[in-house]
């Protein structure tokens, strides 16, 4: 499986993937940002043309550039099949499997940080038919969890994160962590620097990821709530396709 992990800073501090089986030709894009170029230049290099191009929630803090690499490539858009958008798109749903050749990506809903938030279970069978890796966006990320409030009230969100956490702590402890973003981001409290982990790491030491008592969790993810990003009400509908980009 060909796959490579994007550290951006500009226009904000987020991590991207271009992943996917070089055996068959076939590849996928998590959470562009930034210039699309490089996702199509890459991925023709890598011998996996896109077949889908996924955000694993709708952003708050910036524009999304995912529909059009989708265009760009040919590809299928994909988001979670509940996200109320003007467009059409790949509705995905949670369990649903995606097959990529070698590939496959097993789908999770993850909600809590957004409603419509999934994570990516990823296989890839020229090494193993169990699981490597999972993709989990602003829901689990290295040292911290997702906040709650950009798209619900700040405790509906936390709720609903906690039952995402639960549904990650049943994977397996050595199932590697990529999360959608690293330290110095507004979407996590004290992010490490280190943009991947596994899930047995973060249970023992993600002060969130570890609490089992719903209230605890609850208590802790309305504590320190960080500054919104800039327009995120306005980005957020734009990436709905409720608002044009620029308005």
């Amino acid at each position: 499986m060909l796959f490579r992990q994007y550290l951006d800073k500009e226009p904000v501090i987020a991590v991207s993937y271009l992943f996917g089986c070089p055996t068959e030709g076939i590849g996928a894009v998590l959470d562009p940002i930034g210039d699309i170029g490089r996702y199509l230049k890459e991925s023709e290099e890598g011998g996996v043309p896109l077949r889908y191009v996924i955000d694993t929630h709708v952003h708050a803090d910036h524009i999304s550039p995912a529909r059009e690499l989708a265009d760009a490539a040919g590809a299928e858009y994909v988001l979670f099949a509940g996200a109320d958008t003007s467009f059409s798109f790949k509705g995905v749903e949670d369990g649903e499997v995606l097959h990529m050749g070698n590939t496959e990506m097993e789908v999770l809903h993850t909600p809590g940080h957004t409603p419509e938030h999934i994570s990516l279970v990823v296989t890839d069978h020229a090494r193993a038919d169990e699981p490597w890796l999972v993709l989990t966006g602003h829901t689990l990320m290295v040292s911290d969890m997702g906040r709650t409030e950009l798209a619900t009230s700040a405790e509906e969100g936390a709720r609903a994160l906690f039952q995402s956490a639960e549904k990650l702590r049943r994977l397996p402890d050595h199932l590697g962590v990529f999360p959608g973003a690293f330290s110095g981001s507004v979407c996590g409290r004290g992010l490490s620097g280190n943009p991947t982990s596994t899930i047995g790491f973060e249970r023992r030491h993600n002060r969130a990821f570890a609490l089992e008592n719903e209230e605890d969790f609850v208590r802790l993810m309305l504590e320190e709530i960080p500054v919104p990003p800039l327009d995120a009400a306005r980005i957020r509908a734009t990436n709905l396709g409720l608002e044009p980009a620029g308005v």
